[in-house]
């Protein structure tokens, strides 16, 4: 019976985190489009509702009404696998969420972390492989790749801080304010690059290449599973946002407002950079941001 109960609560508060955070998703999206059209010398969307604030929930409808003719639909059983991967990805980063500001769980909410995001990649790789399309296989292959780099500076992102905090569970950063990333500058550093291209976010939105010309590995999607892969994505850009204000400034005000301050920084890349070389990235990483996760690892297993 309590553990029926438990399971009750965990699903009320994942439905809870899961409202809310697509109620920021949608006005966040709302809001990048205002950053970009600012950054272009336009004003963005501001037509439906107040200054635009409705313009979110109107392209929600319109893609609930979208419809599709069965007969020349490009997708197969794989590519509903995707589909669905990406919205356990979804479901799971809000049951993390509420986890955290419940105060429940063990000192293993990193290492869950690293669950949940790692299927990012097989749930895209599904999503792009299923569609019969060069195109969109192309971008889940480039993608699938890079899911490799990201998640390993995870790892050596999420060592570090377990050793700093004595364990895998980012609960006490709560109760105070820090400012590893004034310590760890490069690993912060490292850690954004790597949310852009786990997001797949310019300038490392490999998904869709320049001579392509099409929308990446989503291409043949319409109505609903094109809103689930789209939602997916802001909703993972929202909580990876969220979660460095948490890692690297600590506080619960005080990691909010930096939150905000990622998504910010999201948008803006999107406006001003330029898209980077694919084979660049590779050597960035490996070369350079891998060496000095490591670096960062081991001096803090030397303070201890």
């Amino acid at each position: 019976m309590f553990g029926f109960s438990l399971f009750c609560y965990f699903a009320l508060s994942t439905l809870i985190a899961f409202t809310l955070i697509m109620l920021l998703v949608a006005f966040f999206i709302l809001g990048e489009r205002k950053v970009l059209g600012y950054a272009q010398s336009r004003k963005g969307p501001n037509k439906v509702g107040l200054i635009g604030l409705l313009q979110s929930f109107a392209d929600f409808i319109k893609l609930l009404g979208k419809s599709k003719i069965v007969l020349y639909e490009l997708r197969g059983w794989l590519a509903w696998v995707g589909v669905v991967l990406m919205l356990y990805v979804a479901v799971g980063l809000c049951t993390l969420c509420a986890v955290y500001y419940n105060g429940l769980g063990d000192n293993n909410w990193l290492l869950w972390f690293l669950v949940v995001v790692s299927v990012s990649g097989h749930g895209l790789l599904a999503a792009g492989w299923g569609t019969y399309s060069k195109y969109a296989l192309i971008g889940s292959l480039r993608v699938s790749f890079c899911s490799v780099m990201h998640e390993i500076s995870f790892m050596c992102v999420c060592i570090l801080m377990g050793v700093l905090l004595g364990g895998y569970w980012v609960y006490p950063l709560k109760e105070y304010v820090w400012g590893s990333w004034l310590v760890f500058l490069g690993v912060y550093s490292i850690w954004l690059i790597s949310l852009l291209f786990e997001t797949n976010r310019t300038p490392f939105d490999y998904v869709e290449a320049e001579s392509e010309l099409v929308s990446g590995l989503n291409v043949e999607y319409c109505g609903v599973p094109f809103l689930c892969l789209y939602a997916c994505e802001y909703l993972i850009i929202y909580v990876s946002s969220w979660l460095t204000g948490v890692l690297f400034f600590g506080g619960t005000w005080f990691s909010l407002v930096f939150a905000f301050f990622h998504l910010f920084f999201f948008a803006w890349v999107r406006a001003t950079l330029p898209r980077f070389r694919f084979d660049k990235l590779v050597h960035l990483m490996w070369s350079v941001g891998f060496v000095v996760l490591l670096l960062g690892v081991f001096w803090c297993l030397s303070l201890c």
